[in-house]
């Protein structure tokens, strides 16, 4: 109750052909390669707020980190 079986993928396929057409269906699955092939290519790619703190070198970069949970203020 619920999986796709083989009639209901026969059936999408039918559609799919009388949508597109047998000459465009290479040309959209080519597409979605490419767009899949970008996608895993991006998420294998390092972040950037990630990435250590260092420069090429690997020499820490100079940074200043100042704490004010204790400052008070008043409006």
């Amino acid at each position: 109750m619920g999986g796709l079986g083989a009639p209901e993928i026969i059936l999408i396929l039918a559609v799919v052909l009388l949508l597109f057409g047998g000459k465009k269906i290479p040309e959209l699955m080519k597409g979605l390669g490419k767009g899949v092939k970008e996608f895993k290519d991006a998420s294998n790619e390092p972040d950037p707020t990630t990435s250590s703190r260092t420069t090429t070198t690997g020499t820490p970069t100079n940074t200043t980190v100042v704490d004010h949970r204790d400052e008070k203020t008043t409006l």
